[in-house]
């Protein structure tokens, strides 16, 4: 059975079999493009020298054999913008200090494009790990997956916000549990489904009239029987399933 854990006041999981993997997911990179415009100015090199320092830093603590991204890496859906050409290559520069393994999202058209070779992608779908399926969210598992116990997703950016919170903008870890015939039609059991928050602390933590609720099929199937936590990065438990609409 796969121990998952989560890395304390960080957006990264920690998954342990046979190997260790760092699991992190949502960069977006090019996203600043939008916050630009909005005047909130983010230089792109030092967003990406932010999330390598943070990455190397866990990679330094946590010591894991491999890096999986659950997509998302880029901000635009189909084609690739003058920022991503040269942000996201650069980013991936990561992938010569550690293996690294990434599950294309759906605002990663074209991604292989420019992906270097020391860089693994895998399909849509996701990559199994022992009982567990790594996958970005955004499309629904085939019953091949029907014998995981587990799914760890991105895609949905969980984040609270309330006026007047300490809380207002900031990340939150779901872990949602549900009978596994609700995503798996042929198969009976518990299912457990734990969504990542985005690893870009920019990305949807300004402003409410930023964020755009994203739409999961897996979600989808499970909104009338599932039991919920949710939990800020520093690991406080603020929630069950009945807040669930108002942060995914």
């Amino acid at each position: 059975m796969v121990k998952t854990r989560i890395v304390p006041s960080q957006p990264a999981l920690i998954l342990e079999d046979t190997q260790r993997f760092l699991v992190v997911t949502d960069l977006h990179i090019g996203f600043e493009i939008g916050m630009i415009s909005n005047d909130m100015h983010i230089r792109p090199e030092g967003m990406i020298e932010e999330i390598h320092s943070t990455l190397d830093k866990l990679i330094k603590t946590e010591k894991p054999d491999s890096l999986v991204i659950l997509g998302d890496i880029k901000s635009g859906i189909d084609s690739i913008s003058k920022i991503e050409w040269q942000m996201v290559p650069m980013f991936f520069e990561i992938g010569k200090k550690i293996n690294t393994l990434v599950v294309p999202g759906n605002h990663d058209g074209n991604l292989a494009r420019l992906v270097p070779d020391f860089v693994s992608m895998t399909g849509p779908s996701g990559l199994v790990i022992g009982d567990t399926l790594l996958t970005h969210g955004h499309v629904m598992p085939s019953e091949n997956f029907s014998h995981v116990d587990r799914i760890v997703m991105g895609h949905l950016h969980p984040v609270y916000f309330q006026e007047g919170s300490v809380l207002d903008g900031q990340r939150l870890w779901v872990s949602i549990k549900t009978k596994k015939q609700n995503i798996f039609s042929s198969t009976k059991g518990d299912l457990e489904i734990i969504i990542v928050p985005s690893f870009n602390k920019y990305f949807y933590a300004t402003h409410k009239r930023y964020h755009k609720k994203s739409i999961s099929p897996i979600l989808e199937r499970i909104k009338q029987d599932n039991s919920a936590k949710v939990v800020t990065l520093d690991g406080s438990i603020i929630g069950d399933e009945s807040i669930l609409q108002n942060i995914i």
